[in-house]
């Protein structure tokens, strides 16, 4: 492996294990990532931007699911970044570069219209 593919592969292995991560913590840990969330969205831990208990409830359901997608996501990137993408061929390149487009584009276009510029960054 080249110098120069060998420094982006390990950068995104590190970001494939540290979404993993951030997916595991909105499944495990959810009343800390959500502290984390409010901090970042309303400048506050302890906001609370749900106006009732059912509201509460369905943040924490789709805070977990989003987890759960973040960690199949995440898995699927690791393998493809330990088997084509490490040996160099088109295919690995594609499916890391098509994936992360995928993601990226809604994703930041979604926050910049909602408001939370904060996401986009």
């Amino acid at each position: 492996m080249k110098p120069s593919s060998l420094f982006w592969w390990r950068w995104l292995v590190i970001a494939a294990f540290v979404v993993l991560a951030f997916g595991a913590s909105l499944v495990v840990l959810p009343s800390l990532t959500q502290q984390a969330f409010n901090l970042l969205f309303f400048s506050s831990g302890r906001v609370n931007p749900a106006s009732s208990v059912n509201a509460a409830a369905y943040i924490s359901f789709v805070c977990a699911v989003l987890g759960a997608v973040m960690i199949g996501w995440s898995t699927a990137l690791i393998f493809v970044l330990f088997g084509p993408f490490r040996r160099g061929l088109r295919e690995g390149w594609s499916m890391v570069t098509v994936s992360l487009a995928a993601w990226f584009i809604p994703d930041t276009a979604i926050s910049l219209i909602y408001g939370f510029w904060q996401n986009a960054v």
